[in-house]
């Protein structure tokens, strides 16, 4: 055959790519490769050192006899393939978990032959899903979970607690609750943040948590330095977990609110001049640490606070971790389990928390099980306030000023008003100077009072802001006490 006669290598590339593999794009235009019959899709432009599609293609065209190409002809055939699928309809890729058909979930057990647990209605469910109903998307981050197990009993649960530190039975409800919404891909979740003495297994136990949901290799990391590498790092796994917090930035601190709740990140792509990537994301988000001094308001709302105490016998890494990695596939198990029975069971919605989806998660489980995971929620978030405010004085000063006023009773006055009232007040005979943060102007105090407007508000004291023909004012309302039987639950 003379050489006008062969077919070019391109030509060769993209017969076998299209024969093998089906090609899609997602929202953000990104164009993935999945192998026919196969959940797993790959980025076609991926230059990754391992796993990428590139690698996949040159590896099935040597061990199918089709030859070895060249770089050139490689990037010619995916150029052309790249095209094609931009004309092809829109398909979203998950990371872990994914929404599947008629109400049902699936969770990517991280497997080499796609095995995937779907979780629906009446049970749960080991199989490979349908690649047009699922599609998986994998980075080094994402770890290998065992096969679950079956009729369990519920025994895998206990068998986590029982290795774990847990404080109390409020503190382990809630470690549950916050497992099951991990496994719901649209729920978002608080995050956990485990705290104790010294030597109290925070880091043990976080890495338990996590590897229910990612597999033996998930792990706890550092806080990077900045957002844009916090976000890289959200962006390659589901569950995020950052290890021995003492110090929160303002900057860490909002982060931290969009990744809980959701958010888009946006930068110019490479090698462009005028072109956009985007990054969606909403992760769970597992925090450790003794003390991060003064949380802000409303990363506080954000927060489900899991505190653990020094264990009173001391096992060894190994033995522990061995004995963990044996009853894994039972937790996992007794976890599914759990999440099928908990999303069976109706319950209404608390419509005066934040959280509104796990706090309707908390009373699922309540109705599942009565562990009371609400109750504890709802506490919970009290101690965060009282944290809150105990690190804010001007949180402690409004309050102050509160006490002295007839319950139901409204003040209304400008910002700098309020703020020369609030200094005094604070000052007291002493005439000291205000303290480091205060407020300097009432723009300043206005915006303070914004941030600490809910947590100001779980202690009876309403603040609003309106305007009248002259001018603007903020007036502050202290609530009556509510009836005995209306009080918040304290454990």
């Amino acid at each position: 055959m003379s050489d006008d006669e062969k077919t070019p290598a391109r030509e060769v590339i993209t017969d076998y790519a299209q024969a093998h593999f089906r090609y899609f794009r997602t929202a953000d235009g990104t164009v993935y490769a999945q192998k026919n019959s196969h959940p797993v899709a790959r980025p076609i432009r991926s230059q990754g050192t391992t796993g990428s599609h590139r690698q996949e293609l040159m590896v099935g065209l040597f061990r199918d006899g089709r030859g070895v190409f060249t770089g050139t002809a490689l990037k010619e055939a995916l150029d052309l393939i790249e095209a094609l699928a931009l004309t092809e309809d829109v398909q979203p890729v998950h990371i872990r978990v994914a929404p599947g058909l008629d109400g049902a979930t699936w969770l990517d057990l991280g497997r080499n032959d796609g095995q995937s647990v779907r979780i629906h209605p009446t049970g749960w469910d080991i199989a490979i899903p349908d690649p047009r109903e699922v599609c998986w998307r994998r980075t080094q981050l994402t770890g290998e979970l065992p096969l679950p197990a079956k009729d369990t009993d519920g025994k895998g649960i206990d068998l986590l607690l029982r290795l774990c530190n847990f404080a109390n039975a409020e503190t382990e409800c809630l470690a549950i609750a916050w497992l099951i919404g991990c496994l719901g891909p649209s729920v978002p979740v608080p995050a956990p943040f485990l705290t104790g003495p010294q030597g109290a297994g925070k880091s043990t136990g976080g890495r338990m948590l996590v590897r229910i949901i990612e597999g033996m290799s998930g792990d706890l990391r550092r806080a990077p330095k900045d957002e844009e590498n916090l976000i890289a790092a959200v962006a390659a796994g589901w569950v995020t977990a950052l290890d021995n917090l003492s110090h929160m930035t303002p900057d860490l601190s909002d982060a931290m609110c969009c990744i809980v709740t959701g958010a888009e990140n946006v930068k110019r792509a490479l090698f462009t001049d005028g072109d956009v990537f985007r990054a969606r994301y909403r992760r769970p988000l597992l925090l450790t640490g003794i003390d991060v001094g003064v949380i802000r308001p409303d990363l506080a709302e954000r927060l489900l606070p899991l505190r653990l105490e020094r264990p009173r016998v001391r096992r060894t890494e190994a033995e522990l971790w061995t004995e963990y990695a044996e009853v894994l596939p039972v937790v996992l198990g007794s976890l599914l389990d759990l999440t099928v029975k908990v999303r069976a069971a109706e319950a209404e919605t608390p419509t005066d928390l934040r959280m509104a989806d796990f706090a309707h998660l908390c009373a699922q489980l309540d109705a599942a099980t009565g562990l009371g995971a609400l109750a504890a929620y709802r506490a919970s978030l009290d101690d965060l306030n009282d944290d809150v405010i105990e690190g804010d004085l001007l949180a402690q000063t409004v309050l102050r000023h509160a006490d002295t006023m007839e319950a139901g009773a409204a003040q209304r006055m400008t910002s700098t008003e309020w703020l020369h009232c609030l200094s005094r007040l604070y000052s007291g005979d002493e005439l000291r100077p205000p303290p480091k943060g205060w407020p300097t102007t009432g723009k300043v105090f206005s915006d303070r009072l914004k941030r600490l407007q809910p947590t100001l508000a779980a202690r009876g004291v309403l603040i609003d802001w309106g305007r009248t023909s002259e001018g603007r004012y903020l007036e502050m309302t202290r609530q009556p006490a509510p009836p005995p039987h209306e009080q918040k639950p304290v454990f």
